[in-house]
């Protein structure tokens, strides 16, 4: 699932990984950076904390990956001194030379960057402390057989295309991850289907459509009441 991996530019200067195996990148080819930032950092993680107003989060992402997600959600969470608790759930983690080659340093601090590279092997066995504020563990584990006691505020839901990784995107997978979510909490996710849409409700969440990062006209955002 990992072999063969290439990094690749994207439109808005920042880069991804290409996965031959898959046929499809970690990241949207119309901008890797931009992506993250309007679909999970903006309208997920300081969406929630506007509309709770707490100074705390507990995130749970869906496709680890790069780590892309995490940094930028870092780097706003160490900046603004809110607490931070983060689980990525990967099924097949990358090697730190591959995230070290995406170059994403030039878009977070030193003192989220660095942390997370020198910590990356011991937070796929357990969850680290990165600093005051920001807490890792990236679960080295398919999604359905991922489970925790813990509840979550904000799902970031970034797994490959439904038209690659169709299982993913299924009831199972989706009622599965809803679990883990806690009452007022937020389900984001770069994708909008009917599908999706139909599953989400059915599981008691609330859908908005909110517009999409660059490439894409719609976004999906839900909440959990």
């Amino acid at each position: 699932m990992t072999n063969n991996l290439q990094i690749v530019t994207t439109a808005d200067g920042s880069k991804t990984i290409f996965n031959p195996s898959v046929g499809e990148n970690y990241h949207s080819k119309h901008g890797a950076l931009q992506e993250s930032k309007h679909v999970f950092l903006n309208a997920g993680l300081r969406y929630f904390l506007e509309q709770s107003g707490l100074q705390s989060a507990s995130v749970l992402e869906i496709g680890f990956g790069t780590g892309l997600n995490f940094l930028l959600t870092a780097d706003y969470c160490t900046e603004h001194q809110i607490k931070l608790d983060y689980v990525g759930i990967e099924a097949y983690p990358l090697t730190d030379k591959l995230i070290s080659n995406t170059g994403y340093n030039e878009y977070v601090s030193a003192a989220s960057w660095q942390p997370m590279l020198n910590n990356y092997q011991t937070a796929l066995t357990r969850p680290v402390d990165l600093n005051d504020y920001c807490r890792l563990h990236i679960a080295h584990t398919p999604l359905l057989d991922f489970e925790s006691a813990q509840k979550f505020d904000v799902v970031y839901f970034d797994a490959f295309a439904a038209i690659y990784q169709p299982e993913m995107w299924g009831e199972e997978a989706i009622s599965h991850t809803v679990k883990f979510m806690k009452p007022d909490s937020v389900f984001v996710t770069y994708a909008i289907t009917g599908n999706l849409k139909r599953m989400l409700k059915g599981l008691g969440l609330s859908i908005q459509k909110i517009p999409g990062a660059p490439g894409k006209r719609e976004m999906l955002r839900a909440a959990y009441k």
